[in-house]
């Protein structure tokens, strides 16, 4: 498949699958939908100090990168599971230049760790992130009642619907502890419903630039 460095709404850059018509991350702004989504209405919204996460969709690395800083500054120690299977290339990801549209220590040397740690093998990325990459399909994910947060940033149910069905949506409802989140960026009807049929409560908030809504689900604590 064709793939190449396109520059976003807010300047910066993601990947575009041309047989698909496909972006990693919005056409409207990579950043400024990492943020929104996965940062406001995921990270944010927990009060625990110790966050596992899961991301299905490593990707890029940028909500990695992101949740890194943003971790720092709020003094929250993470556990994050990436899970991609078909890990973007060096020539790829050396180009995205996030780091110079973020603010943080070392984020340079951060996002290189974040490419270049083996896989399948526990990483510390600095004192408080410990990185752990998986190079699986999503439907293989099989830890249950271990995740605080699910980043669900899966290409879209246009072109890939078979990663936003009931199945796949069970296994996130699985993995994830009681009282957790999964946030997306999708609002479409047919992905709201998947989710409440395995049990999630879900909730439509104001979405990223570009995009009118998104969709965060919790599993319920009883």
């Amino acid at each position: 498949m064709n793939r190449r460095i396109i520059t976003t709404g807010d300047g910066s850059k993601t990947i575009h699958l041309e047989e698909w018509d496909e972006q990693y991350h919005s056409k409207h702004g990579a950043i400024q939908e990492a943020y929104h989504v996965f940062i406001k209405n995921g990270l944010f919204e927990l009060e625990t100090e110790n966050v596992a996460i899961l991301e299905i969709g490593f990707g890029t690395g940028l909500n990695a990168l992101i949740t890194y800083s943003e971790a720092e500054k709020i003094s929250k120690s993470i556990r994050y599971t990436g899970v991609e299977a078909y890990p973007v290339v060096s020539e790829e990801w050396g180009q995205m230049g996030y780091v110079s549209q973020l603010e943080g220590q070392n984020l340079k040397k951060v996002f290189e760790q974040l490419h270049t740690s083996k896989w399948e093998t526990p990483t510390p990325i600095g004192e408080r992130f410990l990185l752990l990459k998986q190079q699986k399909y999503f439907k293989d994910v099989s830890e249950t009642n271990l995740f605080n947060l699910i980043y669900f940033d899966a290409f879209g149910a246009r072109v890939q619907p078979e990663l936003w069905t009931e199945q796949i949506f069970g296994q996130m409802f699985r993995a994830l502890k009681k009282g957790g989140i999964l946030v997306t960026y999708s609002a479409k009807g047919s992905v709201r419903r998947a989710m409440q049929s395995v049990g999630f409560v879900v909730e439509r908030l104001p979405g990223p630039p570009g995009k009118r809504e998104m969709l965060r689900a919790r599993k319920p604590i009883e």
